[in-house]
């Protein structure tokens, strides 16, 4: 007998009702973890205009402080998208009367940030021809060990990065290195790929470079500008006193950064790097296979010659633009208009005029190349910028200053570790640090006047200050170097916490300890006349 297919209804035989526009289950796709922390950022900027009074009776300080609430719950729920909430102080700052729309704009376009431009495009011209590759074969070389050996790999990649550090700025030197050490990384496989000490040593080596190079800076006047900006004030107050030379500030500052970098390491071996990480490392890490790659590169090209010496000129323009009050630098002949990021944007642009040799008319760089670069790192530190012009213009600052004359009344043994952990404290939320020690240091010239009957040294106080600043470890936004780290996408802000803290804690504990001893004999105790 034939059979007849079953014909499909050209309607449902019955119509199931509508869900509901408001549906209250675990599943609720309108009230979820992600809408309450999308609502609770105006919330509690809403909270802060309505209950907070701080008794200034100046209403920008108010709403600043409850924008920032807005922005920081943003940032750290990840409620919208990280540069969305970078840009929010675009309109945030002008409708909550903080600064006009001009001011903030320029927040996201200065003179660091310039220097960060030109810093990226170089690092794409490098990762581009390869060279990173080239350099993260030698090193791993040199340190693996054979058997492998985790710890001495990640000690000799994290010294390389301070090493750079100490003669560049730690943005430049991030920049620089960060390549290198993925380009260590990109041999293992992916985290959730392999054994979970792959991924683990992959976080230690991302957060040691991040790390190294603000250890790094701190031992040369040159490795970071917040040096420099203690040397200007140093000369300003104290006209007729010693400067501080290159040579002082590094009998003090290179023991300093090699106890908190051993600090560093150790911390980052405890939590990231296991007995059982070499046999984990040993199947994708072989010194026999390291030299056989190496030699399969072959010479340098052309192209890698001219881009290494674009860096190499980089780097000596950046150490001898300004180098100390006896020695001045070449920026004297432009009378301090240039900047480190004049210079690192001019060499940039050389990129894309000397030619690669390669193809006819092709140059280092092209500029669909520099698609990649990453413009949510630019808007993270244009945000951070914003926020510091902000507490400056709002006369928030002022408030911080008065809040700080606590410190007075401390006894002298007391005061490195305490000044250092305020301005450790300070500046994870601003993210110069530049910023933070120009706020930091005149408040703490004049606390040396009320310490010791104005005997004591204003150095004793105002070199922790400075170097405080420099131990922004716990947050992205605490300074550009710990962007460029969090911007791989290999590490978190729990990473950074986690590490940061105990590391703050022992550069902090470091500092307490010198000053008072190798500092006194390096600065000298008494006020100069």
């Amino acid at each position: 007998m034939e059979t007849h297919p079953t014909k499909t209804p050209l309607l449902p035989l019955h119509t199931p009702p509508p869900p509901p526009i408001f549906q209250f289950s675990p599943n609720c796709t309108l009230f979820n973890k992600n809408t309450l922390c999308l609502v609770l950022g105006p919330l509690l900027c809403l909270l802060t205009w309505l209950f907070l009074d701080l008794g200034s009776g100046r209403e920008p300080d108010r709403n600043l402080i409850g924008v920032l609430g807005w922005i920081f719950e943003w940032w750290i729920s990840e409620a919208v998208p990280m540069p969305v909430t970078s840009m929010s102080p675009l309109f945030l700052f002008p409708m909550f009367g903080v600064a006009s729309a001009g001011e903030v704009a320029k927040s996201y376009m200065n003179d660091v940030i310039a220097l960060v431009l030109g810093s990226f495009i170089l690092a794409l011209a490098i990762e581009r021809y390869n060279i990173h590759r080239r350099l993260a074969l030698n090193i791993t070389v040199a340190f693996c060990g054979d058997p492998v050996q985790p710890r001495l790999l990640l000690l000799g990649i994290c010294g390389t990065a301070a090493f750079v550090s100490m003669w560049m700025s730690n943005i430049a030197a991030a920049v620089m290195m960060m390549p290198v050490a993925t380009g260590v990384l990109q041999r293992l496989p992916a985290e959730g790929d392999g054994p979970p000490e792959i991924g683990r040593f992959s976080k230690a080596v991302v957060l040691g470079v991040t790390y190294s190079v603000a250890v790094g800076g701190m031992s040369t006047l040159t490795g970071t500008g917040v040096n420099l900006v203690l040397v200007g004030m140093w000369g300003t107050y104290f006209p007729g006193a010693r400067p501080i030379s290159f040579s002082t500030w590094f009998m003090f500052g290179f023991p300093l950064a090699l106890v908190i970098f051993f600090a560093m390491w150790a911390i980052l071996c405890f939590y990231y790097v296991s007995h059982k990480s070499g046999s984990a490392l040993a199947d994708y890490l072989d010194k026999a296979h390291l030299k056989r790659e190496l030699a399969l590169l072959g010479p340098m090209s052309f192209a890698e010659k001219m881009i290494l010496a674009v860096f190499g000129m980089l780097v000596v323009l950046w150490m001898t633009r300004n180098i100390t009050d006896e020695i001045p630098g070449w920026g004297t002949l432009f009378h301090g208009r240039v900047s480190d990021g004049t210079v690192s944007v001019m060499m940039a642009t050389l990129l894309f005029i000397i030619p690669n040799k390669k193809r006819e008319g092709e140059k280092l760089m092209d500029w669909s190349a520099c698609k990649h670069l990453p413009f949510d790192i630019l808007l993270l530190l244009g945000a951070g910028f914003a926020i510091a012009d902000g507490i400056r213009a709002t006369g928030l600052a002022d408030s911080l200053s008065v809040a700080l004359s606590f410190l007075s009344a401390a006894p002298h043994l007391a005061l490195a570790p305490l000044i250092c952990l305020v301005s450790a404290t300070l500046t994870e939320f601003i993210t110069s640090n530049a910023a933070a020690t120009t706020l930091v240091l005149p408040i703490l010239v004049r606390l040396s006047d009320a310490v010791g009957s104005g005997d004591m040294n204003p150095l004793l106080l105002m070199v922790p200050g400075c170097i405080g600043t420099q131990f922004a470890f716990m947050l992205p936004t605490g300074t550009p170097s710990n962007v460029v780290g969090f911007g791989t996408g290999r590490v978190g802000i729990g990473d950074m916490v986690r590490v940061g803290a105990p590391l703050k804690v022992a550069s902090v504990a470091a500092l307490a300890l010198l000053m008072p001893t190798l500092g006194v004999a390096v600065f000298g105790a008494n006020r100069p006349s």
